[in-house]
C-alpha cells in the first residue's frame, strides 16, 4: 500500500505544478487588474490549438514551441488588454465579467468552425516514455511539463521581485493611487501584467498538449480547476498558486484512486466551498 501513495503523490504532484502554471496568470491578472478573467480558459483552449498546429505543421515539438507560444501569447493579451479591459477598468464588475465571457464564447465558437468537433492530439517519440526508480514509475512527459512549469513560475517570481516593472506591478496590486503617484504608467503596466498573466497561461496550454485531448470546449474544464486553485492559495498570491496546484494535484490523485475517477472533481470542489466558508483569503492570500 505504501508503493501506491508514494506513486499517486508523484503523479498528483507532477500534475500539480501545471495546475499551478495554469492557475498564476489568472492571480496575477485579477491581483493586479481586479478584473477575473472568465476567458482564461479559453486562451488555454487557443494556446493547445496553436501548439497542435505547430506539430503537426511544422514539426516543432510541443515544448520547444514555447520559444513561439510565450511571446505570442504576451502580445496576443496586451493587444486583448489595450482593446477590451482597458476601456472597461472603472465600469462595474458586472460589464467586465459579461466582457470576459463573450470574448471566451467568441473564442470557442471560432475554433468549433476552424476546428469542429473533433478530439485532437499530439504523438511524439516520448509519449508513452517512463522512467522507472525502483517500483515507481514516472510519465516522461508529466516530469518535462512538470520542470518547465516550476521553471517559469519562478523566473516569473523573479522577474516580479528583482526588475523594475515587476515591482511597479506589484505597487499597482498593492496600492494603484500610491503607484500613481510615484509617477508608474499605470495603463501600460496593466498591459503588461495582462499580458504576462496570458502568457502563462498559453505556456501551460503548451506542455498540456502531449498530455491530454484538445477540442473547442476543453478550456471549460481547466477554467474551473484554475478557479479552485486561485481560491485555495489566496487571490493575490502566486506562490500560494503554486502550493494550491501541487495540493489539487495531490487531492485528485488520491481521490480519483481511493474514492472513484468520476467523483476526484467532488472532492475539490467541496474543498472550495469550506475555502470559500472558513478561510476565504485561501491559504496564503491576505486580506
Amino acid at each position: 500500500m505504501l508503493d501506491v501513495i508514494i506513486q499517486l503523490a508523484i503523479n498528483g504532484l507532477l500534475l500539480g505544478g501545471i495546475y499551478a502554471l495554469l492557475s498564476v496568470g489568472l492571480t496575477l491578472i485579477f491581483g493586479v487588474l481586479e478584473i477575473i478573467n472568465f476567458a482564461h480558459g479559453e486562451f488555454l483552449m487557443i494556446s493547445m490549438y496553436l501548439t497542435f498546429l505547430l506539430f503537426s505543421v511544422f514539426g516543432i515539438d510541443p515544448y520547444l514551441s514555447l520559444v513561439i507560444v510565450i511571446p505570442v501569447f504576451f502580445l496576443f493579451g496586451f493587444a486583448v488588454e489595450k482593446i477590451l479591459i482597458k476601456p472597461l477598468l472603472n465600469d462595474p464588475p458586472l460589464n467586465q465579467i459579461f466582457a470576459t465571457i463573450g470574448l471566451g464564447l467568441i473564442f470557442s465558437n471560432l475554433a468549433l468552425l476552424f476546428f469542429k468537433a473533433d478530439f485532437r492530439t499530439v504523438k511524439t517519440f516520448y509519449s508513452n516514455s517512463n522512467i522507472i526508480f525502483g517500483n515507481y514509475f514516472v510519465s516522461v512527459p508529466r516530469l518535462i511539463a512538470f520542470a518547465i512549469a516550476i521553471a517559469l513560475i519562478a523566473a516569473l517570481l523573479i522577474y516580479l521581485k528583482k526588475t523594475f516593472t515587476g515591482k511597479a506591478i506589484r505597487a499597482l496590486a498593492q496600492q494603484r493611487k500610491a503607484a500613481m503617484l510615484m509617477g508608474i504608467d499605470v495603463h501600460r503596466t496593466y498591459a503588461i501584467a495582462f499580458g504576462i498573466g496570458i502568457a502563462a497561461v498559453g505556456a501551460a496550454g503548451a506542455v498540456l498538449m502531449p498530455l491530454f485531448f484538445v477540442f473547442p470546449t476543453v478550456g471549460s474544464l481547466f477554467s474551473l480547476i484554475a478557479f479552485v486553485v486561485v481560491i485555495l492559495g489566496g487571490y493575490n498570491s502566486l506562490l500560494g498558486s503554486l502550493v494550491a496546484g501541487l495540493t489539487i494535484g495531490l487531492i485528485e490523485g488520491f481521490s480519483g484512486f481511493f474514492i472513484s475517477p468520476h467523483l476526484k472533481e467532488v472532492v475539490y470542489f467541496v474543498l472550495f466551498i469550506f475555502i470559500l466558508i472558513f478561510k476565504p483569503t485561501g491559504l496564503l492570500g491576505k486580506r
